[in-house]
């Protein structure tokens, strides 16, 4: 598949091929490009839980409205909002410092407006859900690519998943993404035109 054509060929499917598995290997890989989104200030501000095992993929499907795409696709995503994000600062720029990429006078100075900014809850709340959703579209973007289907799923039992996954409070669950084999062909859906979603000034 052509690399562009991933924006138009990619659909949101609902049936899956039950028989079709991804490897751990695999899975791995996927995710190693969703990480490769952007974020501020580079913090990376998502984390996965990656349901695979046949006995995940049942504690999961009543949380998630018996949505069958949980059972049969080969894995779902559970995408998860950091909301401390600032906790990341070493991890993320220790190496970069370590590497010459980074001055330490940078990274303090990083760091400051990154603990500043994230002393605010609203502005937490917020970063973490918009830069996960970016990691979310990207890795919907490399299955596509490799030729897999995927289906963002907003609905599901967030404090029941929580708990049943024994979530800590640092991270929100903001989607549910099944990735695996199509089983039928999702149904063409119409977009807005271009005119009627942008206003160029």
């Amino acid at each position: 598949m052509s690399d562009l054509n991933i924006f138009t060929d990619r659909k949101a499917v609902k049936e899956y091929d039950p028989d079709f598995k991804l490897s751990k290997e695999e899975l791995i890989d996927l995710l190693e490009k969703a990480n490769r989104a952007p974020s501020a200030w580079n913090l990376q501000h998502w984390k996965y839980i990656v349901v695979h095992s046949d006995d995940a993929k049942e504690k999961l499907l009543p949380l998630a409205f018996n949505q069958r795409q949980i059972t049969e696709s080969s894995a779902t995503l559970i995408v998860l909002a950091d909301k401390q994000a600032e906790k990341n600062i070493d991890a993320v720029f220790n190496p970069d410092v370590e590497a010459g990429r980074m001055t330490p006078e940078l990274k303090e100075r990083l760091a400051g407006q990154i603990t500043g900014a994230h002393s605010r809850p609203e502005y937490a709340f917020e970063a973490g859900v918009l830069n996960a959703s970016l990691a979310a579209m990207q890795f919907m973007n490399a299955a596509t690519l490799a030729g897999l289907s995927t289906c963002p799923i907003g609905g599901f039992n967030r404090t029941a998943l929580i708990e049943a996954f024994d979530i800590e409070d640092r991270y929100l669950p903001i989607m549910l993404i099944p990735v695996g084999k199509q089983a039928k062909e999702a149904r063409e859906t119409s977009r807005l035109a271009v005119s009627d979603v942008a206003e160029f000034l």
